[in-house]
């Protein structure tokens, strides 16, 4: 059964690019912000299309990418972590700080944070909370960025807006990059600084086109094909 899209929706696809065709990344930002738009300040997001086999380890894009102009929300972000850091993570933005203390309170069902980083030494705390954590995609791991010694830059960049990413199945990565409020300019340089991101990390294995498609749309609206990559 085909899904029905809304009024909103529709009227927004009328004015979309005809279909196959890629549009520079500033007139892309510009009609997103012409289009009927919710009451609320949606998201922007970006959709990258690779060449990669998802089903093999050494081809998985994964890790975590600061915007350059944030994305328009401040993040929860929690820190295990003890002794003289503790008090810098608070002073970063850590809403809890602790180490075995912090683990027992996720352990009676609290859950409201959207990030959270580890000290390498704090990891010991943190381990039994795999099936809890893993679930949700907030386990610190060292390839997103979160187990890390600099726990108070950690704590101050993703509550600023650093964003963890990682491909899918089908080999594509999305991510959020600001609000539909945003200036046209600061979405632009986002969007082009996280493609950029991902290109650097191309695996050596990978064979033909690694950036196939890039596509935008905000939390409401149809996706607009990007005039970057192969």
């Amino acid at each position: 059964m085909a899904r029905k899209r809304s009024k909103r929706y529709r009227e927004a696809a009328k004015r979309m690019p005809p279909r196959g065709s890629r549009v520079a990344t500033a007139e892309a930002v510009k009609l997103l912000q012409s289009i009927p738009h919710a009451k609320f300040d949606e998201t922007v997001e970006v959709a990258l299309k690779l060449g990669i086999d998802p089903r093999k380890a050494d081809q998985i894009i994964r890790g975590s990418f600061a915007m350059p102009n944030g994305l328009g929300k401040t993040k929860r972000v929690i820190a295990f972590v003890e002794g003289e850091q503790a008090q810098e993570a608070r002073d970063a933005g850590a809403i809890e700080v602790g180490t075995e203390d912090l683990a027992k309170k996720i352990q009676d069902g609290w859950l409201d944070f959207d990030v959270a980083i580890a000290h390498p030494a704090a990891m010991r705390f943190v381990g039994r909370l795999g099936r809890i954590l893993g679930p949700q995609g907030k386990m610190p791991s060292p390839k997103s960025g979160t187990v890390t010694e600099n726990v108070a830059l950690a704590v101050r960049e993703f509550a600023g807006g650093k964003i963890e990413f990682r491909n899918d199945a089908g080999g594509n990565v999305h991510a959020p990059v600001g609000k539909i409020s945003f200036e046209v300019d600061k979405l632009v340089e986002n969007i082009e600084a996280f493609v950029e991101h991902i290109l650097s990390l191309r695996p050596p294995t990978a064979k033909g086109t690694y950036l196939q498609k890039v596509a935008v749309s905000s939390t409401m609206s149809p996706g607009i094909e990007l005039a970057v990559g192969s």
